[in-house]
């Protein structure tokens, strides 16, 4: 049954079906291990290679004095078994007075050339907890109803105890891994596309909407994003469209007033006038840009970094500006090529506009690739350097926009690298003029 899309999928249950599936996986696994390597960890009586030899002894020791059993007893012992020679059961000193079970009893009979031999045998387990003699014993009947006994000095075979439970321990381990891998790619995935494709909006307003999938925490999230970006898109439509109307019933009167301004006869008036209509003209075709910004809406790709700079320090050049770079000759950074021009430029132009040779320095560190314009000039006051980025916020006091421009630059600078994922802030330079640090993410 699919609960993918069932509003029971929900992260919690997602992890209590994990640690579930864990422990009945370790749980599994253990019982594998014991069931496949049980043998092989703790090998039964009939596989250790006791029988055959238990079988010559006695025949031998059965058929020999009573006086000389003991003796050939301890002749008998090696390092495989210890041989025992004892009056009665009792002092045999078996785990178990009745005997103990051995399904191949009549494989030791028939080696011994007697069918009634009584035949007995112990593993391990059949031992007393803790008990430190529990080991594997065999016990057999004499003709003269006295008895053998063969018991293995030590397990020196087969798996200890420290290593059966580092065994068992590691099955859970590995199965704990796996249930757990296999959960977290299953919530993982769609929080990557999800991942994706909100970055994908951030350089495209127009990016379709996101499937919801994954648990129902997830899928809530992606669809309150999609009605998010729904809303965002419907407002930046709904406010280019109005800056587009005050646009153009703002030029209509501009025009008329420029137009009555060639019959006033006092030339210093029509001056201040045309001056003032060229500013209101300049500011509100500056501000149409900022808002709109058509680098904004740029598809990002990926592009030479050094190149983009190089060119632009081209331009000015032809311009007879010099702008002096320090930087890798190649650098590939994928973003919006034209949005990162933009920084670069209005950067520029504000160093170039109020200092002189100005610097562009490229660098990169493991996390983030750095533009730094450095400028000579007269720095700018420590209490004002976030305060400038502000729309229409000039340190030139006039309105002159030949020399303090309408103050966007700056601030279109910051929300572009804003919208890359970095940050841009300026800094006073102890030696003079003003540090403007762009920081982007390096992928």
């Amino acid at each position: 049954m699919n609960l993918s899309h069932g509003s029971q999928d929900t992260i919690v249950r997602w992890i209590a079906l994990t640690i579930a599936a864990a422990m009945v996986t370790s749980l599994a696994l253990y019982a594998l291990f014991i069931e496949a390597a049980g043998v092989w960890s703790r090998p039964s009586l009939e596989q250790i290679g006791l029988l055959e030899q238990a079988a010559a002894i006695t025949r031998v020791i059965d058929v020999a004095p009573a006086e000389l059993r003991p003796t050939l007893a301890r002749a008998a012992t090696s390092q495989l078994f210890t041989v025992g020679w004892y009056i009665d059961h009792k002092s045999v000193g078996a785990p178990i007075e009745t005997g103990g079970h051995f399904r191949d009893a009549a494989v030791v009979q028939q080696l011994t050339n007697s069918l009634h031999r009584r035949v007995e045998a112990f593993d391990p387990d059949d031992w007393p907890y803790a008990d430190p003699r529990a080991r594997y014993m065999l016990v057999v009947q004499l003709t003269d109803a006295t008895w053998l006994s063969f018991m293995t000095p030590d397990r020196s075979w087969g798996m200890s105890q420290t290593a059966r439970n580092a065994v068992v321990a590691l099955l859970g381990l590995s199965a704990a891994l796996f249930v757990a891998w296999f959960a977290t790619r299953r919530l993982a995935s769609p929080l990557r596309r999800f991942a994706r494709a909100a970055k994908r909006f951030g350089g495209d307003l127009n990016a379709p909407a996101i499937i919801p999938e994954g648990p129902y925490e997830i899928r809530q999230a992606i669809i309150a994003f999609n009605a998010m970006q729904a809303q965002i898109r419907h407002f930046v439509t709904d406010r280019t469209q109005m800056l587009a109307a005050i646009s153009h019933d703002l030029r209509a009167p501009l025009t008329r007033m420029r137009l009555r301004g060639e019959f006033i006869e006092d030339e210093e008036q029509q001056r201040k006038l045309f001056r003032d209509v060229d500013e209101m003209q300049s500011m509100i075709t500056s501000a149409l840009e900022f808002f709109r910004d058509d680098a904004r809406l740029e598809p990002a790709t990926a592009f030479d970094l050094s190149e983009l700079i190089q060119t632009i320090i081209d331009d000015y050049r032809d311009q007879g500006v010099t702008v002096e770079f320090s930087g890798p000759g190649k650098r590939v950074y994928f973003g919006r090529p034209l949005g990162i021009k933009r920084v670069v430029t209005n950067l520029l132009e504000n160093a170039i506009k109020y200092a002189e040779s100005p610097q562009i320095n490229l660098s990169q560190s493991e996390t983030s690739i750095i533009i730094e314009v450095i400028d000579n000039g007269p720095g700018i006051p420590e209490a004002l350097l976030e305060k400038i980025f502000e729309p229409f916020f000039r340190l030139e006091a006039s309105r002159n926009r030949n020399t303090g421009g309408v103050g966007l630059g700056l601030s279109a600078a910051r929300a572009i690298v804003l919208e890359h994922g970095g940050e841009l802030r300026l800094h006073r330079r102890r030696e003079g003029g003003t540090l403007a640090r762009a920081s982007l993410p390096n992928q």
